[in-house]
């Protein structure tokens, strides 16, 4: 078993005890987002819609860092202090996803670090490195 820790500096840094993700082997689990600029280290202004495009943006980010994209992504947690924004969370999500989307779970959430009213986690997968014969 391989294992690598993520970091980026074009998402925001860890605010606690944990990596912005892991590799292992070909599964990389990224740590939960919320819609902290990366440059201030504070919530994006705006509405709910900014928070949940930042929050994507940030996944991003990591998933690049560990050599995929968001279409590697087989499994995303949706976490929102008000599930009424989860139409727009749909609605966001599909300028970033194509099909076929990963598994996906949405849920409430009485309060998220720093006051954000969404976070975001994933699970994605890679494929194996080809390398050429020598």
């Amino acid at each position: 078993m391989t294992k690598e820790i993520i970091q980026t500096n074009k998402a925001p840094k860890a605010i606690g005890t944990y990596s912005q993700a892991v590799k292992v082997n070909h599964t990389v689990y990224l740590s939960g987002q919320i819609p902290l600029v990366p440059e201030t280290m504070t919530i994006i202004e705006g509405d709910v819609a900014a928070q949940i495009t930042q929050v994507f943006d940030n996944l991003k980010a990591v998933a690049e860092a560990a050599g995929g994209d968001l279409a590697d992504i087989v499994k995303l947690n949706v976490f929102l202090t008000d599930l009424s924004d989860f139409p727009l969370v749909n609605e966001i999500m599909g300028h970033y996803f194509q099909e076929p989307y990963p598994a996906r779970a949405a849920i409430g959430v009485a309060a998220l670090p720093k006051g954000a009213a969404v976070e975001m986690d994933a699970i994605m997968t890679l494929e194996p490195q080809e390398y050429p014969a020598s």
